[in-house]
């Protein structure tokens, strides 16, 4: 059996070089997380660097398609069950594994009656939405205005269900107005998950 030579003590990397590789690799995996991670798996993308490897449209790919099966399973959920779990915005089957939603509104508008729900958002950042309609269908538009800009994301009228998400072109409050042209209430739950600060209700 061959014994190895003990290491002289001026061979042996010092304290200030180990707490260096230490600093280093921190930092390294720290990059990897944001500049790779974000964007691959959850699209986002603060760094750019997704972006410019194409990260980052696969990352949102994943999560869209997320949402609306989500928002599929929401919608065979009520159908099955008849009603929706006000709580978390989800029927007993769907609730297992779908933590991601930061928030779930439920809100009922007569005939003829509408409102306007916006998430406040910075610029360059996104939104998943899924949502469905009880009771009838529902007319919306769903964009956002300032002063010097406007943009339109999606329109629909006659709609009982929908899913998706954007990237806001600039900052301000971004989302839906809800008109309902039945001759019945309709209520409606929406879902929303992403980088808002706010959600704001105006009737």
């Amino acid at each position: 059996m061959l014994n190895a030579p003990t290491p002289k003590p001026e061979d042996l990397p010092s304290t200030a070089r180990l707490i260096w590789s230490f600093i280093v690799a921190g930092v390294g995996a720290a990059f990897i997380a944001v500049a790779i991670y974000l964007p691959a798996e959850h699209g986002r993308d603060p760094t750019g660097v997704g972006k410019i490897l194409g990260l980052k449209e696969m990352g949102e790919i994943k999560q869209q398609l997320k949402y609306e099966a989500a928002a599929e399973a929401l919608s065979q959920g009520k159908e099955h069950s008849g009603e929706v779990n006000d709580t978390i915005g989800l029927s007993g089957a769907m609730a297992q594994g779908q933590a991601a939603w930061q928030d779930t509104l439920t809100f009922t508008l007569a005939p003829g009656e509408f409102t306007e729900i916006k998430a406040t958002m910075e610029k360059g950042a996104t939104l998943f939405y899924a949502w469905s309609s009880k009771g009838g269908r529902i007319n919306f538009d769903l964009h956002a205005h300032t002063d010097d800009e406007n943009v339109s994301y999606q329109k629909g009228r006659g709609q009982s269900e929908g899913a998706g998400s954007f990237e806001t072109p600039f900052a301000g409050d971004h989302g839906w107005f809800w008109r309902n042209r039945d001759d019945e209430a309709v209520t409606i739950t929406l879902q929303l998950s992403g980088e808002y600060s706010a959600v704001i209700k105006d009737d």
